[in-house]
């Protein structure tokens, strides 16, 4: 691949999810815990809790979700309020960019409700300390006139429960973090438990999964149900219109080829930024810039989207010189390793 090559960042291994996908992932979601597969800690955690509290008569603790995309945050959320047997008002970090939007949000609540703050972290400070209020002395303070003339004006809400989900729980500020009572992180999946959940949600899109096909899907989606679910959706298009409509193994993997999904998960971007470090580079150690600009990204690309699984696969490692491709990415490439890839770790 030489430098002018376009990848693009539209990926189906990406555990992030548009507003489009977001509908098509609505029908897959559980609805009650019982139906929610894995994260059994942070689930019977959760099941205590919210039991306690409907036993009490009272809204239960706020609840901080924390986790890399893809793994249930939202669905959580919408689960602790079908538990709880309330609505649910939903919001994000980046829509609330000043302390009255967040008022007007509040200020409609009714007692009981759930309110889901999504990317909590990325709250406008503002708006972070009318929460802290808000969430500890159920009460919001409405500034109303300008200048001298201003007054503030308190108004108590009644109780609610708000539920935060955050992918980067290290930029929370310690006193939003401290007021939640409770706090979940929710872990990647393994194989198994992907196999859950595929099985799950063939049953509800009523096709027919083999059991390896499933296991050859899983095994591909980079412990996240919601790459899963996507590769499953893929797989069940090759089905359709090139195959019998069943999805066995040999449809499995014949789709997930023309996605470009290897076996262990990785895509084209990925593929690409190990090549360039190995083919290019020597393997390395070579600067982010430098490697963004061989592959024909921006390096924030390249750091956000394609490194942290590589690092986390132990593909790549991230060094004070720069990158440097293991002998496990080598191996992984078909290439031959030089001995320093052996005990560059060591």
């Amino acid at each position: 691949m030489d430098g002018s090559d376009e990848i693009t960042t539209e990926r189906i291994v990406a555990p992030g999810a548009e507003d489009l996908e977001r509908a098509a992932e609505a029908a897959l979601r559980p609805r009650r815990l019982a139906e929610f597969v894995g994260q059994r800690v942070v689930r019977d955690q959760l099941e205590l809790v919210l039991h306690a509290a409907m036993g009490r008569g009272r809204a239960p603790d706020h609840v901080l979700l924390s986790g890399p995309p893809g793994l249930g945050k939202t669905t959580l959320a919408m689960i602790i309020a079908a538990e709880l047997g309330t609505s649910m008002r939903i919001t994000s970090g980046p829509a609330i960019q000043h302390a009255g939007d967040l008022a007007a949000v509040l200020a409609a609540l009714e007692e009981g409700e759930v309110l889901f703050l999504d990317e909590i972290h990325r709250l406008a400070r503002p708006a972070e300390e009318l929460l802290y209020v808000a969430m500890e002395d159920f009460r919001v303070d409405v500034v109303v006139g300008k200048g001298a003339g201003a007054n503030a004006i308190g108004l108590s809400l009644p109780p609610f429960t708000v539920v935060g989900a955050t992918t980067r729980a290290g930029l929370l500020p310690a006193p939003l973090r401290d007021r939640f009572g409770f706090t979940g992180h929710l872990d990647f999946y393994d194989e198994a438990e992907l196999r859950q959940v595929l099985g799950r949600s063939a049953g509800l899109l009523g096709v027919d999964l083999h059991g390896d096909a499933a296991a050859e899907i899983a095994s591909r989606s980079r412990g996240t149900p919601r790459i899963a679910n996507r590769l499953l959706r893929r797989v069940r298009d090759w089905a359709q219109v090139r195959g019998d409509g069943t999805l066995h193994l040999a449809a499995a993997r014949a789709a997930l080829a023309v996605y470009e999904v290897d076996d262990l998960g990785l895509d084209r971007l990925d593929r690409a930024v190990l090549t360039a470090l190995c083919s290019r580079f020597g393997g390395g150690p070579v600067g982010l810039t430098t490697l963004a600009v061989a592959v024909g990204e921006e390096p924030e690309t390249v750091e956000t989207v394609a490194e942290p699984f590589l690092v986390r696969e132990g593909l790549m490692g991230r060094t004070s010189r720069g990158r440097v491709a293991t002998a496990r990415a080598w191996e992984h490439l078909g290439l031959v390793a030089p001995p320093s890839a052996e005990t560059l770790f060591g």
